[in-house]
């Protein structure tokens, strides 16, 4: 699988154990939610092992740019809430960023 592939693996395992546990404390969810929480969160991790890089942190700060993307993409289609423009022009800057970070040139 590609290193995109891997970020959207990784973007819906953390998304969807955030909002687990965002469930559980804020919604006031049976704390059940959290076992799915977890298994969500592990494979978040996981995915991000995936992604080929020399550095972990290189691999971290890249993601930033499409967590920001995922993030908004679940506030539209889970909580109904359409990004306005200044989260599109925010997300659009943060995925440059992240282009940057992990397919510039490196000795």
């Amino acid at each position: 699988m590609s290193f995109v592939g891997w970020y959207v693996v990784a973007a819906i395992g953390e998304i969807a154990g955030c909002f687990a546990f965002w469930a559980w404390l804020r919604l006031h969810k049976t704390p059940l939610w959290t076992i799915p929480g977890v298994i969500s969160l592990i494979l978040f991790a996981c995915a991000l092992t995936r992604v080929d890089a020399a550095a972990a942190g290189r691999v971290y700060a890249a993601y930033g740019g499409i967590y920001i993307l995922s993030s908004l993409l679940w506030l539209w289609g889970i909580e109904g809430v359409r990004p306005d423009r200044w989260d599109v022009l925010g997300a659009s800057a943060c995925l440059i960023g992240s282009a940057i970070i992990l397919l510039g040139p490196r000795p």
